[in-house]
């Protein structure tokens, strides 16, 4: 474009020198020829900073990491690369032989801890017949410890009798004592429930929903609707629950993400890139074509800048740093959805401020230049 306004420059310069006979000389010559550059060169600058370009873009997608929530071998793997999934569609199977076996073990002890839980009825209203049955044997005691007493002051009994019904007295109180503490442990045995299930019941009950819940993630399924790109997942695989090994990446489907793209635009037009400013994309996939779109929004972190917790001190390295700021662009142009492209696709964007914008025609002329230059490539 600055060759073509150059050229365009020249032309009009030999125009006037000629019409007005204009001696070529020391004088008019330089003059000419600064001129140009100086006006060429401030159209130029102005147009660049008020109309920000990028060759630095690309449509960004989502992905999401498969990663088992059980550690197994898997046996199975259905799923077919690249074809579209429905949420809760199987993407592999691990074998569930442990795992339920697990919940088999669980149910069994939770019906015997069932079983258990019944008897601790019996067992009280057993504790309770104890207790009177011990109650009544010590009345009995006491009557005849009184009996004797009355007897042993006409001089009926001999000391020796009244003492062994002492110590029968005596005897008969703390089985009665001991029959009590029974009959409480009982009650605290039966009482004792969380959400109406006995505390052994309730633990094993917590054991089974776990060893179920990791049985039910023995088949990992879609999370949402997509697809899943590049499998190399076979039977015979040991997969292990650890997030920093996932098995297989998923792709959502997701239509709102499809039009969502992200450039990075030198610090230096950051005052001229704005929510809703227009836009116009090129895609070196679809040479010759230009569409139209937006600006959604200035991403309000540069990444190259940040800085995390560590037991390092802060050096100038850190801040010799010149990262980019990131911008999300929506594309507008409907005639985008005719030409299949694969998600990450590079694209090139032009803003177009409200600063100057007759000059964006400057911009527009040049980016559709570029958009005629894919069309030229050289790969042998």
């Amino acid at each position: 474009m600055e060759t073509l306004m150059l050229l365009t420059y020249a032309a009009l310069c030999i125009v006037i020198f000629k019409l007005f006979k204009i001696p070529l000389n020391k004088w008019t010559v330089p003059t000419a020829v600064l001129g140009g550059i100086i006006m060429i060169g401030a159209l130029v600058l102005v147009m660049n900073y008020n109309t920000p370009y990028t060759r630095m873009g690309s449509q960004v997608f989502r992905s999401v990491p498969i990663v088992p929530q059980v550690r197994g071998r898997v046996i199975e793997v259905p799923v077919k690369p690249n074809q579209p999934l429905r949420q809760g569609d199987v993407l592999f199977r691990i074998d569930p032989t442990p795992f339920q076996a697990e919940v088999d073990n669980l149910k069994a002890q939770v019906k015997e801890a069932s079983q258990g839980a019944l008897s601790l009825d019996a067992s009280l209203s057993g504790a309770r017949a104890e207790l009177q049955r011990a109650v009544a044997q010590r009345d009995k005691d006491q009557r005849e410890y009184a009996r004797f007493q009355a007897g042993y002051a006409k001089g009926a009994f001999s000391d020796q009798m009244i003492d062994s019904r002492r110590q029968n007295y005596k005897a008969s109180q703390a089985a009665v004592e001991a029959a009590q503490a029974k009959v409480r442990e009982a009650k605290l045995a039966l009482d004792s429930e969380i959400n109406g299930d006995n505390t052994a019941v309730a633990a094993l009950m917590a054991e089974l929903r776990k060893a179920q819940f990791k049985l039910d993630h023995t088949v990992v399924r879609a999370p949402s609707d997509g697809y899943v790109t590049q499998v190399g997942l076979r039977p015979g695989v040991m997969a292990t629950a650890l997030g920093l090994a996932p098995v297989m990446t998923f792709i959502p489907t997701d239509t709102h993400q499809s039009a969502s793209y992200v450039a990075a635009f030198r610090q230096n037009s950051l005052q001229r890139l704005k929510p809703g400013y227009k836009a116009e994309f090129i895609f070196p996939a679809i040479p010759g074509k230009v569409f139209a779109g937006e600006v959604v929004q200035v991403l309000p972190a540069i990444g190259e800048s940040q800085l995390q917790a560590q037991g390092k001190l802060l050096t100038t390295s850190a801040l010799q740093t010149d990262g980019r700021a990131l911008v999300m662009l929506n594309v507008t142009d409907k005639r985008l959805a005719a030409y299949p492209l694969p998600q990450g696709t590079s694209v090139e964007v032009a803003v177009y401020s409200d600063h100057f914008h007759h000059l964006a025609m400057i911009r527009k002329i040049l980016i559709r230049m570029k958009s005629w230059q894919n069309f030229l490539y050289l790969d042998h």
